[in-house]
């Protein structure tokens, strides 16, 4: 996969729930889940989910764009190719900063090639 190629947005609930098998990655801002899809496809795909516990629809939403700029800036360099990445929202992820974010999502994806 290029490096210019953004990663696959997941739309089906069935994806969301198969990656809990893969691994887990808990992180102060978010949980990182990765499963390897095991199919032909080289590509990766992406997918985030924001629970309302973390707070309003302009909380989410602003979490979930945060989101979509770290996958697009980390992922095609440092994403498992052929892997489903689940990005889940926690409460601090909000309010820190997107440095501390871009670095914590790098430390998960090190951990998950484990």
């Amino acid at each position: 996969m290029s490096s210019a190629e953004p990663p696959v947005t997941i739309g089906a609930r069935k994806d969301f729930l198969a990656a809990n098998n893969g691994a887990r990655a808990p992180m102060p801002g978010f949980v990182l889940l990765v499963r390897d899809r095991q199919d032909a496809d080289p590509a990766m795909r992406i997918g985030i989910t924001v629970t309302k516990k973390i707070g309003n629809a302009v909380v989410r939403n602003r979490m979930k764009r945060r989101f979509r700029a770290l996958a697009r800036e980390i992922l095609p360099q440092e994403g498992l190719p052929g892997a489903d990445h689940i990005l889940i929202g926690r409460a601090g992820g909000v309010e820190r900063p997107f440095a501390d974010l871009t670095r914590e999502l790098r430390k998960a994806l090190a951990k998950v090639k484990r």
